[in-house]
């Protein structure tokens, strides 16, 4: 009985240091989460009042709609962008998840602050090609880094998922509308000019927020077919440091069966992985996509012989 019992004991006690360790580690992740959120709303407030809106650019969607509304009452421009963004909060909150809802609430909170903040700060530069440039990186610096954490500046996302259920159109399609109004709004409140680089301006945030998003070193699945597998498989282990997986294949029409090579790369080895292949096997079937995130396994990079 007393080795049953302290068995037992030793069992509650694991049990107890793994939910310890498991709370440790859901607390680390939500404190991270905080801390990325506000960091990137207050560098989409820096885009905002250090670039764009002291040369009458425009950024898309409410806060585009805030820019234009603050622009002709003279109110501060993060008033409008907490008020117009709460109806969105709710229905994120509603339709979306609690998580995304109290990130987006807490993002919007802290860019609507910072605006005010930093408004009677002088811009770095009134230049309108440098203003729109620059200003377009930062902002889509900031959003990235907000959605890559789960959350959102901006109700617009939330307005085209609500849309896109039952509408023919896609998500991406109801945001370039939207923005579209917004911009020829802008054409009649401030100049067509304005307009044009606001447009500039949008384009690179969004360009922008994709490499925050997805890194510089993007990642990439890559399947192969070929007769000379083992020599393919063992040249990108070796020259490449990457592992490798066979996988089973058969072909349809004919019925033989095949290893095909499948691996995960890095952009930047994209070009000497097609190179290793050539030379190998130059009839090779050779198919690269692109992949939005890599967890687990072993990814990581071994060393090169």
């Amino acid at each position: 009985m007393s080795d049953s019992n302290r068995s037992m004991e030793d069992i509650l006690a694991e049990a107890k240091k793994i939910n310890d360790r498991n709370r440790k580690t859901s607390k680390t992740r939500l404190l991270k989460r905080i801390i990325m959120v506000i960091t990137g709303a207050i560098i989409m407030a820096i885009g905002l009042e250090q670039f764009l809106v002291p040369n009458n650019i425009l950024d898309g969607g409410i806060v585009g709609i805030s820019i234009i509304v603050s622009h002709l009452s003279g109110l501060p421009l993060g008033l409008f962008i907490f008020l117009l963004n709460i109806p969105f909060f709710f229905l994120g909150y509603k339709q979306i998840g609690k998580t995304f809802a109290l990130s987006t609430a807490l993002g919007i909170t802290t860019l609507s602050i910072a605006t005010v903040l930093l408004h009677p700060i002088e811009p770095v530069t009134n230049d309108l090609l440098l203003s729109t440039v620059f200003g377009g990186i930062v902002l889509g610096t900031g959003v990235g880094i907000v959605i890559r954490y789960g959350g959102s500046l901006d109700g617009t996302e939330i307005m085209a998922i609500l849309f896109n259920k039952n509408s023919p159109f896609s998500v991406g399609e109801i945001i370039m509308f939207f923005n579209l109004i917004i911009f020829a709004i802008a054409g009649f409140v401030f100049t067509w000019e304005q307009a044009m680089y606001s447009v500039l301006a949008y384009f690179i945030a969004y360009k922008t927020i994709d490499v925050v998003i997805q890194g510089l070193d993007e990642s990439k699945s890559v399947y192969i077919i070929s007769e000379e597998y083992e020599e393919i498989g063992r040249a990108i282990m070796d020259r490449l440091g990457r592992g490798v997986t066979y996988l089973i294949g058969e072909g349809a029409y004919t019925g033989d069966r095949k290893k095909v090579i499948f691996t995960v790369i890095t952009r930047l080895e994209e070009s000497k992985l097609t190179t290793i292949v050539e030379e190998l096997d130059d009839h090779a079937f050779l198919a690269i996509g692109n992949i939005a995130e890599v967890r687990g396994g072993r990814f990581k990079k071994k060393d090169i012989h």
